[in-house]
């Protein structure tokens, strides 16, 4: 099960992917960073500018946090 949250303060799309893993590193590519775990695993992804690279999608998650 993933979540979605949404900061409009700081216009950035948070995709959780997992809830278990301690966080080790996170990569840069652009507008978008992963969080991985000791093992590599991805634990969050943020889209950066998210208003501009996923403009529909904030627009429903402005309202509302999203599970899914």
């Amino acid at each position: 099960m993933y979540r979605l949250k949404y900061d409009p303060e700081s216009d950035v799309l948070m995709i959780v992917v997992s809830d278990s893993g301690n966080l080790s590193h996170a990569e840069e590519m652009g507008d978008i960073v992963i969080h991985l775990s000791k093992e590599g695993e991805p634990l969050f992804l943020e889209v950066l500018n998210a208003s501009r690279n996923v403009p529909l999608m904030v627009q429903a998650l402005a309202k509302k946090e999203v599970a899914a």
